[in-house]
């Protein structure tokens, strides 16, 4: 195997790890370590790790390794506040191109995160989140490999950290009386409302629910600093 795809497949699993929350932000990945783990030399492995620091997911300093990157409440805030900004705005530009199949793929993808937090066992915060990350970047396909594109993948990447404490915090939380199922019933009604817009194929109401959606997610993080110790 080159050391091109040797560093192509130790990125592979290492994302998944991290996207997995397996790693937790800040905590530092051991180059020897992985080497061992994947029977790859460090040649590949720093190259992994270069790829990895490309999407968001890991920052290397020079003589002090590679850690997961983590975000300070002030770096949080101020990738929400773009977020809010320019995902709409990839939204709008995805519309027209957005396949059915894909429109299609979103509607399973609400009922699956719906299932997700009402599991017997209670909330599956992963599936959740697997789902929803699917959903959302499904929604941006018809503008996928542009430059507004990459940087909202990137930060995606950057910020699944915190979403999944974001879920963890909203799952946990009883519902209002007579507002449907507990924890995360806004976030699902914001859902439905958000694919009903794509599926009318309307950029402007769509801007708005996706608006609404991520301003949420931001002020609540916000609210919990004990996240960003």
């Amino acid at each position: 195997m080159s050391d091109a795809v040797a560093s192509q497949r130790i990125a592979a699993a290492l994302r998944e790890e991290i996207l997995g929350g397996r790693y937790q932000p800040g905590e530092r990945i051991r180059q020897e370590e992985l080497a061992a783990r994947s029977g790859a030399s460090r040649i590949p492995v720093r190259e992994a790790l270069r790829l990895l620091e490309a999407d968001g997911l890991v920052t290397v300093v020079a003589n002090a390794g590679a850690r997961v990157t983590r975000l300070s409440a002030q770096e949080l805030s101020e990738t929400y506040l773009i977020r809010e900004r320019l995902e709409p705005l990839l939204l709008a530009l995805s519309l027209p191109g957005l396949a059915d199949d894909a429109v299609a793929r979103m509607g399973e993808l609400t009922t699956a995160m719906e299932a997700a937090t009402a599991a017997p066992g209670g909330p599956d915060v992963d599936a959740f989140l697997r789902a929803d990350r699917e959903f959302h970047l499904s929604g941006y396909a018809g503008a996928a490999g542009g430059e507004a594109w990459r940087i909202v993948a990137r930060m995606w990447n950057t910020t699944q950290h915190y979403r999944r404490e974001f879920t963890t915090i909203a799952a946990g939380r009883p519902a209002p009386a007579g507002d449907g199922p507990p924890g995360l019933g806004v976030t699902h009604l914001e859902h439905r409302l958000l694919l009903d817009c794509i599926r009318r194929r309307d950029p402007h109401d769509a801007e708005r629910v996706l608006v609404t959606h991520i301003r949420r997610t931001r002020l609540e993080l916000l609210g919990h600093p004990e996240i960003f110790r």
